[in-house]
């Protein structure tokens, strides 16, 4: 007998950095309710473009409006059960950089905080393994940014 096959689900979200005042990254992670810490993310409205879909999620979760596309970081995806079905999740993760404001965490949605973290400590945080990876990516474009010439 073959298993039903699981259904498809598109979400996007975003890693977001701001610079300390030495210079150095921090990355905001969220808490979700599940006590698990990652990153913005959220399903995409009907025929909404997966970067408009990333900036609403991080600007409902954590209450950042100051968001300045630096680029895509890739799709990941996972599988996990939910009511009894199995769904097969796809995110498209997008860099943002954030100059101002303070993150408030969205409580009606279960994010129970919001801090920003230097890249290891942000790391050693992270839940999910394939967050992780996204973070390393996105780490590896801000210092690219950084080395980049300033454009006239």
């Amino acid at each position: 007998m073959a298993r039903p096959r699981a259904k498809r689900e598109t979400s996007a979200g975003g890693v977001v950095f701001r610079r300390s005042p030495s210079g150095e990254p921090l990355y905001l992670l969220i808490r979700d309710s599940y006590r698990n810490w990652g990153f913005p993310k959220g399903h995409l409205e009907r025929s909404e473009p997966p970067l408009d879909a990333a900036r609403r999620e991080v600007a409902e979760e954590t209450g950042l409006l100051d968001l300045a596309p630096r680029g895509g970081l890739g799709i990941i995806d996972w599988y996990f059960r939910f009511r009894g079905k199995t769904i097969h999740k796809f995110c498209h993760f997008f860099l943002f950089e954030c100059a101002t404001g303070e993150p408030v965490p969205q409580q009606d949605e279960g994010i129970t905080a919001c801090t920003w973290e230097p890249l290891e400590q942000a790391l050693a945080s992270i839940s999910y393994d394939n967050a992780r990876e996204v973070l390393q990516r996105a780490a590896t474009r801000v210092d690219a940014l950084a080395r980049a010439p300033e454009s006239a």
